[in-house]
């Protein structure tokens, strides 16, 4: 189920909140739209039922031969007024409860010897694209005096045409509502009455659209700025993992991100401290190695067997050796080289031509220029200690340089008898060495891969031995560009 989520924490934050987004308005349309029926059903009711009122005290006020033409006055497309002589036939109201709350809410309007006559029905009709299906009200016309029983329109009845603002309602309720005047008239009311709310006029739908746009471009920038530290403290421990001396984090932004900020500085600091320890221990123990050794030579070349006084000064200088390097690395930590953008390919290139003047077999494939921001006394050093290390074992070297779109590949090939898979890694580790005779002409004094693979790590690089099908032994310099 995971797989289908956003990987980033941006896309992750921004589809939750366009998801809760998505569902309020949902919600909230669903919550509009039933409102807007109950009051389209209230406000319609309530008007059909307050002209009807009115209309029946203004009718019952009248001079008999007034009420004809005040009734027929009075028609529109809205409502129908006939007056006849006999009772009009009110159509079947079926289940529908609000009958009887409009025939309550007309009976208080109207006077009192009028509401034992009141009669009140409303009935479900669907209309076509023009009229409402078969007159919903029969009664007695006025001009012919033909009437509807049954439910069969007699001739000269007129059917009601649907109101304009009534159309595309879906389901129509139809109010016919009779009343007997005080001389025995009858006077009939039918109005279609809309059953629900109307379709989603476009203002709210465009006034919908426009603010899930602002509150869309809203959460986009305030999950941005959210995110944004923690690109922040992914890049300084990118920084952190090539210089251990790069700058602080800034210790700006939100309270949450000022307290991740300063604890990164902090593991910064202890870090460096740790490794600063560890640097001066190395130093501080490899100097103070250097008197005891000189002591042990001048006690060694006084001794008068000559063949074990030679093989007691080779182990001397063995050590010393060993010692010289460590200071050296010692140094070499100690010491922070500047950073600034250099031609990888010239570098490389100086290093082999100052190899092939003095008389090693290094060669290098030409290749195109490619600058990386880097520090080329270090990366000098390490490709050094490599190409050393391949002209010592295999008697030669080839240089070639790949570039790709993220990463910068050297390789240092040679013809050798390669390395066991088992000692491919080991020979990264200090002092661990492939030749059991530890000569120092031979097996040097094991740090050359451990500075080369120091100084790769620090650019956030790495170096892989393969030995290659052919025969021979390939290092491979990685460097992010």
């Amino acid at each position: 189920m995971t797989r289908w989520l956003p990987r980033t924490l941006f896309v992750q934050m921004l589809f939750i909140l366009m998801a809760g987004l998505l569902a309020s308005h949902l919600v909230g349309t669903l919550i509009y739209a039933s409102d807007r029926a109950q009051a389209v059903q209230a406000i319609g009711g309530y008007a059909a039922t307050q002209r009807i009122a009115n209309l029946v005290q203004l009718i019952g006020e009248s001079p008999p031969a007034w009420r004809g033409r005040i009734a027929q006055a009075a028609n529109d497309s809205t409502l129908r007024v006939t007056l006849s002589q006999e009772p009009p036939v009110l159509a079947d109201a079926g289940t529908d409860t609000d009958s009887q709350t409009i025939r309550n809410y007309l009976a208080g309007q109207l006077p009192t010897e009028l509401v034992n006559q009141l009669r009140v029905t409303i009935a479900t009709a669907t209309p076509d694209s023009n009229d409402v299906p078969p007159q919903i009200v029969p009664s007695q016309m006025m001009s012919g005096g033909n009437m509807m029983a049954g439910g069969t329109m007699m001739r000269g009845v007129m059917p009601m045409a649907t109101p304009t603002w009534i159309r595309g309602a879906g389901s129509l309720r139809s109010l016919q509502a009779a009343v007997q005047l005080s001389d025995g008239q009858w006077l009939a009311f039918a109005a279609v009455l809309p059953n629900g709310s109307p379709p989603t006029p476009w203002p709210f739908a465009a006034a919908t659209a426009t603010m899930a746009v602002i509150i869309v471009m809203a959460s986009a920038w305030a999950v941005g700025r959210v995110t944004a530290p923690l690109r922040v403290l992914a890049r300084a421990a990118e920084h952190l993992g090539r210089d251990v001396n790069a700058p602080p984090v800034a210790e700006v932004g939100t309270r949450e991100m000022r307290q991740a900020a300063q604890s990164f500085n902090q593991m910064q600091s202890r870090i460096r401290l740790l490794l600063d320890n560890r640097t001066r221990m190395l130093a501080a123990l490899s100097h103070d190695l250097r008197t005891p050794l000189t002591m042990l030579r001048l006690r060694t070349e006084a001794l008068p067997e000559a063949e074990e006084r030679e093989r007691m000064l080779a182990t001397i200088g063995e050590l010393d050796d060993m010692i010289g390097a460590s200071l050296n690395f010692a140094r070499d930590q100690a010491i922070t080289e500047i950073a600034r953008r250099t031609d990888v390919t010239a570098l490389v290139a100086s290093i082999v031509d100052d190899m092939a003047d003095a008389g090693l077999p290094v060669t290098m494939v030409p290749a195109e220029p490619v600058v990386l921001e880097c520090q080329p006394g270090a990366l000098r050093r390490a490709l050094s200690n490599l190409i050393d290390n391949a002209v010592k074992y295999a008697g030669s070297a080839r240089l070639a340089i790949h570039i790709a779109a993220s990463v910068v590949r050297i390789d240092v090939e040679d013809d050798g008898p390669g390395i066991p898979e088992v000692e491919l890694q080991r020979v990264f580790e200090p002092f661990h060495r492939l030749e059991p005779s530890r000569s120092r002409e031979t097996g040097g004094t094991g740090l050359g891969l451990s500075i080369a693979l120091s100084i790769v790590q620090a650019h956030g690089g790495d170096i892989a031995l393969v030995n290659r099908p052919e025969g021979g032994l390939r290092a491979s310099v990685s460097l992010p560009r």
